[in-house]
């Protein structure tokens, strides 16, 4: 995939950017450039590559975030937030119509 200079200008113009002609010129080139290094990386073959939960984490493991398990620390408090509520109904808070 690759823009035309129409393209960046009317991108640019969805954007309320004033750009020069040079600058668009610019900024073409720079997105050309980045379609090209994404239409690399899809090239590349990734059968069996597990995917990795931070991107370091395969260079410098020690940089590697801890995860831990996904489980519920606290008890459920809906009514007692619910009655400094204003209005609520069904377990669930009321607010005014704002759209007709």
């Amino acid at each position: 995939m690759s823009l035309e200079l129409s393209d960046v200008k009317r991108i640019a113009n969805l954007a309320r950017l004033d750009l020069s002609d040079s600058e668009a010129l610019s900024t073409l080139d720079k997105l050309n450039g980045f379609f090209h290094i994404a239409e690399q990386l899809q090239a590349i073959d990734t059968t069996g590559v597990a995917p990795l939960s931070h991107p370091i984490a395969a260079q410098m493991p020690e940089l590697c975030l801890r995860l831990r398990e996904d489980v519920v620390t606290e008890s459920n408090q809906r009514e007692l937030y619910q009655q400094v509520a204003p209005a609520t109904q069904d377990g669930l808070y009321l607010v005014p119509k704002v759209i007709e």
